[in-house]
């Protein structure tokens, strides 16, 4: 049985196609199976999923490079996000990001919601802090924030809960990805203490 504080073993896993340069994770050795395979299910889910909405393999024009960067791998807990780049004429490509988190004890992958308290009001919080960041960063956005989605991408890193913006969501292409830092101490008072972000503060 692996010890619960330890980190996963994570495999790299290459594809390469006409068009397609694609790298992706697989969580290997790991016990309970049952969690192992919940994982890799929902990773090779996400991935084709991003494919598909990137026009591959649909849009012949499509020329994809994918890839995934780890953001935490401890405390029974796997983040990571999955990057698609494609490029299918045109004076730029356009790449999207979508974040995973589990749980490696059970498999269970988390929404946003699933952070916190049942009940708190965690898109209020959450979009308050970020509505102040955004008038101290100036930058100009495309359309007025009203707050985040209840499903708003993010994934977790250093003690902290990173909420992000797809480019073009808020602010022109020349941003890329927008990312707002929020250590889990900034919002102690409505964070599960059972659920991934209870993890880190312990």
């Amino acid at each position: 049985m692996v010890g619960l504080d330890q980190p996963v073993s994570i495999q790299t896993n290459q594809v390469l196609r006409h068009q397609l340069k694609l790298k992706y994770p697989s969580v290997v050795h790991h016990t309970p199976y049952k969690a192992e395979h919940a994982m890799n299910t929902a990773i090779v889910y996400a991935v084709n999923k991003l494919l598909h909405e990137q026009g591959y393999p649909q849009n012949p024009l499509a020329d994809v490079t994918a890839y995934y960067e780890l953001k935490t791998n401890e405390r029974n807990v796997l983040s990571l996000t999955l990057w698609n780049y494609t490029f299918a004429g045109g004076a730029h490509g356009l790449t999207v990001q979508k974040g995973l988190t589990f749980s490696t004890e059970t498999g269970k992958a988390y929404a946003l919601k699933d952070l916190f308290k049942p009940g708190s009001d965690y898109v209020a919080k959450l979009s308050a802090i970020i509505k102040a960041e955004l008038k101290t960063r100036d930058i100009p956005l495309l359309v007025e924030f009203n707050g985040i989605k209840p499903d708003q991408d993010f994934y977790i890193a250093d003690k902290s809960l990173v909420i992000y913006f797809q480019v073009y969501e808020l602010a022109a292409y020349v941003y890329g990805f927008l990312y707002f830092p929020i250590s889990v101490y900034a919002i102690q008072d409505i964070i599960d203490e059972d659920g991934p972000l209870g993890k880190m503060l312990s």
